[in-house]
């Protein structure tokens, strides 16, 4: 309601309430202003990111109380570029291609070999550090989820672990040199 205002002649309009600024009730701990995350939480968001480099999916997001973290992966090759199952690939054309690169790379009989890649861009180590012995040499069985070398990546250093049981036939990359994604890290014999 408005009040006669004696010196105007006109009606002056009620003082307005102070607006209190919007703020969310209880959220001081939001991460929104660029506050530094516990030591905890970091280290369960790097495993949450090991784990989609590890696994190739495009995308994970997780859910904790009030809480989301999603991560997607970004590849890093030409959008014309796509990639199909090994059974949906071309029967005649792959496995040649296949066996002859092998074959180049480490000798005859190289038709039962198997290949570990790498699962990112980054810089190959074959040790955990530089005066350590190599995790694995020409010749050594390796078992499945045994670590075979190092790929560094953004600073962080990704174990890069054997998919298959084998023995090494031939280690296709030098120590601290750049790997692609995908690219052939080591030859294995299946056992």
């Amino acid at each position: 309601m408005t009040k006669p205002d004696p010196k105007r002649g006109k009606r002056a309009a009620a003082p307005k309430r102070a607006e209190k600024p919007v703020k969310p009730a209880g959220r001081g701990t939001d991460n929104a202003g660029g506050a530094v995350l516990g030591a905890a939480r970091l280290a369960e968001i790097r495993q949450l990111i090991r784990l989609v480099q590890r696994t190739g999916i495009g995308e994970l997001e997780v859910s904790s109380g009030d809480r989301t973290v999603r991560i997607a992966a970004q590849s890093r090759l030409p959008a014309n570029v796509s990639f199909a199952p090994a059974a949906v690939a071309a029967p005649a054309e792959k496995p040649r291609a296949a066996a002859e690169g092998a074959a180049s790379a480490a000798g005859s009989g190289t038709e039962t070999l198997a290949a570990i890649v790498s699962p990112m861009v980054g810089t190959f180590y074959r040790a955990p550090a530089p005066d350590a012995d190599p995790y694995v040499e020409v010749g050594d069985l390796v078992e499945v989820g045994q670590t075979v070398c190092i790929v560094e990546a953004m600073k962080l250093m990704n174990e890069i672990e054997s998919e298959f049981r084998g023995r090494v036939v031939k280690i296709l990359v030098e120590n601290a040199q750049p790997v692609e994604f995908g690219q052939k890290l080591f030859l294995i014999e299946p056992a």
